[in-house]
């Protein structure tokens, strides 16, 4: 009898666990499915919630840590990867998630981040520019450019800082080049906003392109272009 007791307790919380993960999963395709509407996006994002049991959290309504991967985006012409939004304190009421439902769905704070490529950066740049890599906070450039009628080839830094129209770049040391030519090494990469609505706040240079990040507070997961 005691055996026959352990097997149904094995076999009862089995079930509940895999009622668990059959939940959770299609909790993440709806919200997967909200954000890939929201957006406009041709395939729906991956979605992770963390935490276990997912049901304890389910029928709270409040999820400690959501993680969406939306992939490429674009802004304002220019495409950016490797999207990632972290959303933190999510209040879903599980009615409206079953529903279909977002109005109701929000985040304490929800972070994006992405990597703008340096071929996008390059295409901004003045025409001259050959050459950008990572240069610890800034960035190194190999620049052949013609001033007042003279060629002139050299190298420089150039410091990155964010604005409402974009990343900002300037020069800070050049070599090579005359005085006159620290003007024609200024650009602007237009990407102001993440997917949060949140304008970008910190800039990391890596070999792939600019880590940019900016975090929201209190987002509505149904308005989140419209934050500002």
């Amino acid at each position: 009898m005691r055996k026959v007791l352990v097997v149904l307790l094995i076999l009862l919380v089995g079930g509940a666990v895999a009622a668990d993960r059959l939940i959770l999963r299609g909790a993440e395709d709806e919200i997967g499915r909200q954000v890939a509407t929201q957006y406009q996006l041709q395939r729906d994002p991956e979605v992770k919630i963390h935490g276990f049991p997912f049901l304890t959290q389910a029928f709270a309504g409040r999820y400690e840590r959501i993680d969406v991967a939306i992939g490429d985006w674009r802004e304002r012409d220019v495409t950016v990867h490797d999207v990632r939004v972290e959303m933190r304190g999510v209040n879903a009421p599980l009615s409206d998630i079953a529903a279909g439902r977002s109005d109701n769905v929000t985040a304490d704070t929800a972070t994006a981040s992405a990597v703008i490529p340096y071929a996008a950066i390059q295409r901004r740049a003045p025409q001259g520019v050959k050459r950008i890599a990572p240069r610890g906070d800034n960035l190194e450039i190999e620049a052949s450019l013609v001033v007042l009628g003279r060629q002139f080839n050299g190298t420089g830094e150039v410091s990155l800082k964010p604005t409402a129209e974009g990343i900002a770049i300037s020069p800070v040391s050049v070599g090579g080049f005359p005085a006159g030519a620290l003007a024609a090494l200024r650009w602007t990469v237009p990407v102001a906003d993440l997917p949060v609505g949140a304008r970008i706040s910190r800039i990391q240079p890596t070999p792939e392109g600019l880590r940019v990040s900016a975090t929201s507070n209190n987002v509505k997961l149904n308005n989140l272009r419209n934050r500002s």
